[in-house]
């Protein structure tokens, strides 16, 4: 799922150079907020987060 995503994005950004522009102006607003960060990063390692949880309760 994530290389079609990557993909997608990557086909659409060589078809239309002037939305580099765009995504990266998006990006970068994004990444200065840093609730976007904080949601993103426990999103990201919430599976992590969790495995570690249920071995120190099964132990």
């Amino acid at each position: 799922m994530m290389r079609l995503a990557f993909g997608a994005v990557l086909g659409l950004l060589i078809a239309y150079p002037a939305l580099l522009a765009i995504v990266l102006a998006v990006v970068t607003a994004a990444l200065s907020q840093p609730a976007v960060i904080a949601v993103a990063a426990g999103i990201w390692l919430w599976p992590r987060i969790t495995r570690t949880a249920r071995r120190w309760w099964t132990a």
